[in-house]
């Protein structure tokens, strides 16, 4: 969908005033998928608000759009009541790259889902984990994009003619951030030297700037979580670039960053970290699971940041869940069995060991052999030496014998033939 450009069947108007899009050229973007957390992930400007809240607000309370509003609330999975806290939350931005998502028409009283690729420049509501929710010039509601982008294939028709400077390879995915954002750091599409804070919920009347040329160091972050080292780089207006189609767990351990901690870069820059993932280590690990940092890097394999990103490719996509899932879990496996060190082995010897010659070395599967000591039956057969007290006890051997201890009481005919008649059990 391009920039000022209705969708076939809106909720409302596109010429209604409820947001002006922008004339923005789309940002490369380094591997197309994004945290909604990403600094200079949006865009902003000096002038008033892109996106009239208040008026989508009233739309959707007007008892002749309550149809609309039903439908409206059950795309984003609301309750109608809760339809103005909801708007209250959200925070108008401009998009700085084409983005895919889940748009939304309104076709017979029902919010009928397409998959869109948003032209840079649309505005759009973003909710407090940094995710598009709103298209702002017609209010349809937006999800986030579930497909595989590397697959698409992008249809430009119906009035959205193909935008110029459109890039395949810097289409962009917005992924939730992983905590709740206070404020978005966004870039001003008319001078991208100057930043703009904007506090989430708010739409520009609170907004802070800054200078996005100033350089911040990269933090040191060896040893700390994923998602611990993302928010870190946030903080610092610094981007997250990672290997492979999704983000790392957050409680993956980082054991490398590129360019490394002290480097000065400027606003919107990218860093490159390398994980290991220690979930399926037995031991649990709350330190880096790993004293070699060339052996875990497995979700980034590629530390060239240029060529990480670029390497969603469309042939890959079939191979790519099972490599890194094979390569992540690798040095863990591996490690697993070297630990116990004789493990291995250990479960070998049971069968050696079940011939009864050879007692002393089975110490194992067979308990029977373990009763060569004339004192273990002792204290195991407690109760049948009690039950043949008599002198007369030979009737009673028949039923004693059949357990180990009686052997060392009831034959009190035989006491020689004792032992010989143990090696039978």
């Amino acid at each position: 969908m391009a920039a000022g450009a209705a969708s076939l069947a809106p909720f409302f108007d596109e010429s209604g005033g409820l947001g002006r899009d922008a004339d923005v050229r789309s940002r490369p973007a380094r591997g197309g998928l994004q945290q909604g957390d990403t600094p200079g992930l949006y865009g902003g400007t000096d002038e008033a608000a892109i996106c009239d809240v208040e008026q989508l607000k009233r739309y959707l309370a007007e008892p002749r759009n309550d149809r609309k509003a039903r439908a409206w609330a059950g795309a984003l999975d609301l309750r109608t009541d809760g339809i103005p806290e909801y708007l209250d939350g959200l925070t108008p931005v401009l998009l700085r790259h084409d983005t895919l998502v889940r748009n939304h028409d309104y076709k017979k009283g029902k919010a009928v889902p397409f998959n869109a690729l948003l032209q840079a420049g649309i505005a759009i509501l973003v909710d407090e984990q940094g995710m598009p929710t709103v298209k702002c010039s017609c209010g349809n509601p937006l999800r986030p994009f579930e497909g595989d982008k590397s697959r698409i294939s992008v249809s430009f028709d119906d009035g959205n003619e193909k935008w110029k400077g459109y890039d395949p390879s810097e289409v962009v995915v917005v992924r939730p951030a992983s905590h709740e954002l206070e404020r978005i750091a966004l870039v001003d599409v008319e001078d991208p030297d100057r930043g703009v804070e904007r506090p989430v919920g708010t739409t520009g009347e609170e907004d802070t700037a800054f200078d996005t040329r100033k350089r911040q160091a990269v933090p040191s972050l060896i040893g700390t979580t994923f998602g611990e080292a993302s928010r870190r780089l946030a903080g610092r207006g610094l981007a997250v670039a990672y290997g492979g189609k999704e983000p790392p767990p957050d409680g993956a351990r980082v054991t490398a960053s590129d360019p490394a901690a002290g480097a000065e870069l400027r606003f919107g820059a990218h860093v490159t970290l390398s994980v290991v993932e220690n979930t399926g280590r037995s031991g649990g690990g709350t330190t880096p699971p790993d004293p070699e940092s060339s052996r875990p890097t497995t979700t980034p394999a590629s530390s060239s940041s240029p060529s990480a990103p670029s390497s969603p490719s469309a042939p890959s996509s079939p191979s790519a869940p099972s490599p890194p899932s094979t390569s992540s879990s690798g040095p863990s496996k591996s490690e697993r069995p070297a630990s116990p060190s004789g493990t291995p082995e250990a479960t070998s010897p049971p069968a050696d060991s079940t011939p009864p010659p050879l007692p002393s070395t089975a110490s194992g599967p067979p308990p029977s052999t373990r009763s060569t000591p004339p004192e273990t039956p002792e204290t195991t057969s407690a109760p049948p030496r009690t039950a043949p007290p008599p002198p007369t006890g030979r009737p009673a051997s028949g039923a004693p014998a059949t357990s180990v201890p009686a052997t060392s009481e009831a034959p009190t005919t035989s006491a020689p033939a004792e032992r010989p008649r143990r090696t039978r059990e």
